[in-house]
């Protein structure tokens, strides 16, 4: 199982808005991973087991991942199968459902 940096191009970013940033910094350029290209499962489609958690005070979807997956850097498929982009997006109370076996939901995503 990989994480969401697996197979994503690295890239040199020398764009010139940001000329004067990298002179700032001593710099020629800034690395970048390219953006992502994710898909939102469908829970009709996506056949996973859930874990419902009502989101309280505190919650953070890095937390959640920790708490369900014992890796918090996968708190981004919690995010994306509740389609809620961060933890802003997500209210008091509201139910977030946490897709598992973690090895079965990366297989799909990827």
């Amino acid at each position: 199982m990989g994480n969401r940096y697996d197979n994503r191009k690295l890239f040199k970013n020398r764009e010139e808005a940001f000329k004067k940033l990298f002179q700032k910094r001593g710099v020629k350029f800034v690395r970048h991973y390219d953006t992502a290209r994710l898909m939102n499962p469908s829970r009709t489609v996506a056949t996973f087991d859930t874990v419902q958690h009502i989101w309280k005070t505190g919650d953070r979807f890095y937390k959640l991942a920790g708490q369900y997956y014992n890796l918090p850097s996968y708190w981004w498929i919690i995010a994306q199968y509740n389609h809620k982009p961060t933890e802003a997006h997500v209210k008091l109370g509201e139910p977030i459902w946490i897709p598992v076996p973690l090895e079965a939901v990366v297989g799909y995503m990827n």
